[in-house]
């Protein structure tokens, strides 16, 4: 199964280069079976750009993921921290292989609504 996340476009770059090892999220999707994310650069990029298989999601306090994550987090402790400020519970997406897309898609070529999610949603 796969899932589209909207991710803001440098965090993207991030990921597509390797920079970024993680993506961090406040809520997963309750399917289990979850084994690639589809990658929307929300606005000003507005596009599909590549994809990634999971190696594995880790679940734990903010402090605690931050500690594990910090070298290969491609974001700052305090973006970080404001990210997740008020939080019990942190989620972080380890990244596998990445696949950046020769030609970024239009939204509605994997969306029939064209409409980004806010976080994420399921795709076929």
């Amino acid at each position: 199964m796969k899932v589209l996340l909207s991710i803001k476009p440098e965090f993207a770059e991030k990921i597509l280069s390797g920079e970024k090892k993680y993506e961090f999220r406040k809520i997963l999707p309750k399917a289990q079976n979850i084994k690639i994310i589809v990658i929307y650069a929300s606005r000003p990029t507005g596009k599909v750009v590549g994809e990634f298989e999971i190696a594995k999601i880790i679940s734990d306090t903010p402090k605690k993921i931050w500690n594990q994550t910090k070298e290969s987090a491609g974001i700052s402790r305090r973006y970080f921290d404001e990210y997740f400020s008020g939080k019990a519970l942190a989620h972080a997406i380890q990244i596998k292989t990445v696949r950046r897309y020769a030609r970024p898609r239009a939204l509605d070529t994997i969306l029939p609504s064209g409409i980004a999610p806010q976080s994420f949603c399921y795709i076929k």
